[in-house]
């Protein structure tokens, strides 16, 4: 049967994820991405592990906290989300009427991958007198049945607006999980999920680095695992430890989160010297980062906005579910 051009740009968002016909040379992507913005009344929103290109075309760039504040706050019609799955999700929740685009379907979590909604609830089903604090990297159905959401940035702010006497479960990441623990001084009951791009991090070769560059703080985000944590100078979100970098009198930092936070990093303080933490396996550019954040694209994000898909849908019932724990936490934030 014959296929129309409609039939393959159907097939090529199911497949691909994004609509894969003609677009502009590089050097026309950024002049016509600015356009269809100013027509569109479309906002871009990016994570700090998108690719540089994407970072220096948003219209806001942030961690996963200033993103939501950001995405419950704005007035655009459409919100181009340059991020992963959840991210878009979350802005979906917060704005049922509005548009949400992802540049790529593709790009999701593997921490929301490795907490899947049936096998959660019967987790949380398990702890019956327990409170459920879930770490925004997760789905929208994981956020439909939780209290209250965190961010790296307000977890320990989140747990401890518990009474002490109150038992709680934190998912569904373990090391952040246990991190909060220590500087709470709480025994949450932790889901056993983790990042993929954090647990990449060799401690030996850190140590190594470290060695060659005695005079290096290490800087960490705490989704890292104990033994990463424990060689650091400071621990922070991503927001935290662009914050930390910029303030330090320190003029070398090794940087141990996803490497797209080196860009802005390096753009705030183009005066000091940063090393990304080196992961166990060989790779390009012998750094952690995340294959999800990197399938978007400038060419995916213009395809996206000029033909407004791939959209984000979240279903009523389970939006307003979500959507109780997010306006929780933006309460406390």
């Amino acid at each position: 049967m014959h296929k129309t051009q409609l039939d393959i740009a159907k097939t090529n968002v199911q497949e691909k994820g994004f609509l894969d016909i003609s677009a502009p040379p590089d050097r026309l992507l950024v002049e016509e991405i600015y356009k269809l913005k100013k027509e569109k009344n479309a906002v871009i929103l990016a994570h700090y592990y998108q690719e540089d290109s994407i970072q220096d075309i948003a219209d806001f760039v942030g961690d996963s906290l200033a993103l939501a504040q950001e995405a419950a706050k704005t007035e655009a019609a459409i919100i181009v989300f340059a991020g992963v799955h959840f991210m878009a999700e979350t802005a979906k929740i917060l704005n049922p009427t509005k548009k949400v685009l992802l540049p790529d379907l593709k790009a999701g979590c593997s921490l929301a991958d490795s907490c899947p909604p049936v096998d959660f609830k019967k987790f949380v089903a398990m702890h019956p007198d327990h409170k459920v604090v879930t770490y925004i990297n997760c789905s929208a159905a994981i956020k439909a049945l939780s209290d209250i959401v965190c961010t790296s940035s307000n977890a320990s702010k989140i747990v401890n607006s518990f009474p002490k006497s109150q038992k709680l479960i934190f998912a569904p990441d373990k090391n952040l999980g246990e991190y909060i623990n220590e500087q709470t001084g709480r025994n949450m009951v932790l889901w056993d999920g983790a990042c993929m791009v954090h647990e990449a991090f060799s401690i030996d070769k850190l140590i190594d680095v470290h060695l060659r560059n005695p005079d290096a703080l290490i800087v960490a985000h705490p989704e890292s695992p104990k033994h990463i944590l424990k060689v650091a100078t400071y621990i922070g979100s991503t927001s935290g430890l662009l914050n930390y970098v910029k303030e330090s009198k320190k003029q070398k930092f090794i940087v141990a989160t996803e490497a797209g936070i080196l860009h802005k990093m390096q753009q705030q303080v183009p005066h000091k010297i940063l090393i990304p933490a080196p992961a166990k396996e060989d790779n390009t550019c012998a750094c952690s980062e995340c294959h999800y954040m990197k399938l978007n694209s400038l060419k995916k994000l213009y395809l996206c906005l000029k033909h407004e898909t791939p959209a984000i849908e979240v279903a009523e019932e389970l939006r307003k579910k979500a959507l109780l724990p997010i306006t929780r936490m933006l309460e406390l934030s």
